[in-house]
């Protein structure tokens, strides 16, 4: 049996969001970034370790709990 090689698609989830990859060839940090200028909140919001989904690699943003004051 031959190994094949597969290419994993990166994709972003935000709460129920689905969000494509706007830049396969940049960073996560980088793609963070670009994120927040349509999503100021994920500017706070923590990204937990990929999860392999099929063909997909998906991260997470957690969103920062906290209180003001």
């Amino acid at each position: 049996m031959a190994i094949q090689k597969q290419t994993l698609t990166r994709v972003f989830k935000y709460g129920s969001l689905s969000l494509k990859d706007p830049a396969p060839g940049k960073s996560v940090d980088q793609v963070k970034a670009m994120l927040t200028i349509a999503y100021p909140e994920l500017a706070n919001a923590s990204l937990e370790h990929p999860v392999t989904n099929g063909n997909k690699l998906v991260y997470e943003f957690k969103r920062a709990v906290g209180t003001k004051g």
